[in-house]
């Protein structure tokens, strides 16, 4: 297992700032009108799959929040960090995916995301996709939602796909695996939007009081594995998407986000 000191990797990753920046604005005009996953698109290396939804709660924005940036950003770091070998377009660009729950090519995907799940709502049939991939071993992060509102709407939402009778929802702490995956990680960091963080001067809460503190929950499956990271009262999406665009919020966000990311995807292939 590796364990990199922080400032290695700080200085790895800001080596590396301007090809991620000339590669986020090529794939940006190249992701613009971006399809739904086909077949074709699945060639065996990693790809980000981020999955869209109806937004039916009043406690946040679109899915497509942080697409493509982050979806772009994370898939390049995972590559310079680590062995992984990701998919790419014939262009060398990160090959990246929008998958809907009802798309068959939901199951090609090991790892999902969904972002500013405060406002996510889910049809019957929806649910049910959700609860099978999920079944079957499919891995879920779900991020960027705040104060109690925005998790009370999504423990309803989510129940509909894993009821809390089958499988609770638990804090998931320092001890587990996912926390040393390939960095050492103390706790999750608090993350906020960098507009947030610009206007109000350097603070991290977005909901002030209602989301001081980070939430990192999970669901387990049947032989211990986690299957769903939630992770409250965070943005971890930020941290990926605006890593290029000012260097304190660089250092004092995407560096960490980047070392929770890279084990959450880690974690979510191996196990």
């Amino acid at each position: 297992m590796l364990r990199l000191s922080l400032r290695r990797w700080v200085l790895v990753l800001g080596s590396l700032a301007t090809l991620v920046v000339a590669t986020e604005l090529h794939a940006q005009r190249r992701f613009v009108n971006s399809r739904y996953a086909q077949p074709d698109d699945f060639d065996g290396g990693f790809q980000f799959c981020r999955v869209p939804f109806s937004s039916g709660g009043g406690f946040g924005s679109s899915w497509s929040v942080d697409f493509p940036r982050a979806d772009i950003n994370l898939s390049i770091r995972l590559s310079e960090l680590t062995k992984t070998r990701i998919s790419r377009t014939a262009g060398g660009e990160p090959h990246h995916v929008v998958v809907p729950l009802d798309s068959p090519e939901l199951f090609n995907c090991p790892f999902i995301m969904m972002t500013e799940v405060g406002s996510a709502s889910f049809s019957d049939e929806e649910a049910k996709r959700l609860r099978l991939y999920l079944q079957k071993g499919g891995f879920l992060w779900a991020d960027d939602f705040w104060g109690e509102g925005a998790w009370e709407w999504w423990a309803e939402q989510f129940d509909e796909v894993l009821p809390s009778r089958d499988y609770q929802i638990v804090d998931i702490g320092p001890s587990h695996p996912l926390y040393r995956a390939q960095f050492f990680i103390e706790k999750a960091p608090q993350i906020a939007s960098i507009n947030y963080w610009y206007g109000s001067g350097g603070d991290t809460s977005e909901r002030g009081a209602d989301s001081a503190e980070v939430h990192t929950r999970g669901v387990f499956d049947r032989n211990g594995n986690l299957m769903v990271l939630m992770t409250h009262n965070t943005d971890f999406g930020d941290s990926f998407e605006r890593e290029g665009d000012d260097p304190t919020y660089f250092l004092n966000f995407s560096v960490p986000g980047y070392a929770f990311g890279v084990n959450a995807l880690l974690y979510a292939m191996t196990h």
